[in-house]
């Protein structure tokens, strides 16, 4: 966990449609939780299913990414890996076998009340196997991740990590008092003109 992040996770994975994978809390830009994975059957596309709170006001875009353990099929990852990956694992890329499904046609979405988030997915170059749910900021509530998982080999153990990007500008007090005064001016301007005391 990074960030201040907090899991509540099933001990372990209940397969069903959607799977299960549990409830994630991002409070900050730069908040992450990975979420080990183990036991899909080889070529088996799961749909899988997550709650992440935390967007509401202070981030806008959640990206999830599939890390792959440190194996012989690690000579095409792009290196140096990103700060989050933790030891004993690496970026995964198209040939290692570990996916988010890509292809299979399962649901790729990030839904909370009120709206959906937009979807960018980047798992077809050796970069990384990553998700972008995008404009979530000022969510209320969860927001129901859903996507798809794959294990080509099967029986793997690897880590599916959320962290939470683009940080959500808070105004400063300053501005806020300038926003105040000149909304109050305005508003002194309305009454005058409504009395016909403007030239």
């Amino acid at each position: 966990m990074e960030g201040g992040a907090t899991a509540t996770l099933p001990a372990t994975l209940t397969f069903g449609s959607p799977v299960p994978m549990g409830e994630i809390i991002l409070p900050t830009a730069g908040a992450a939780a990975a979420i080990a994975v183990g036991g899909l059957d080889a070529r088996g596309n799961y749909l899988m299913e997550v709650l992440v709170y935390g967007a509401s006001s202070a981030w806008n875009t959640l990206r999830a990414e599939v890390l792959d353990p440190l194996d012989g099929d690690d000579g095409l990852d792009v290196s140096p890996y990103h700060a989050g990956v933790p030891d004993g694992f690496s970026t995964s890329h198209e040939s290692d076998g570990l996916s988010f499904a890509q292809r299979a046609g399962l649901e790729r979405s990030a839904v909370f009340a009120g709206g959906s988030a937009s979807v960018t997915a980047d798992e077809e170059t050796d970069s990384a196997d990553k998700l972008m749910f995008s404009g979530v900021a000022g969510s209320t509530g969860a927001l129901r991740v859903t996507f798809g998982l794959r294990d080509y080999d099967g029986g793997r153990n690897f880590l599916v990590r959320f962290s939470a990007e683009d940080a959500v500008a808070t105004p400063e007090p300053a501005s806020m008092i300038l926003i105040g005064t000149g909304l109050a001016g305005l508003a002194a301007l309305r009454r005058r003109r409504g009395r016909g005391d403007v030239m």
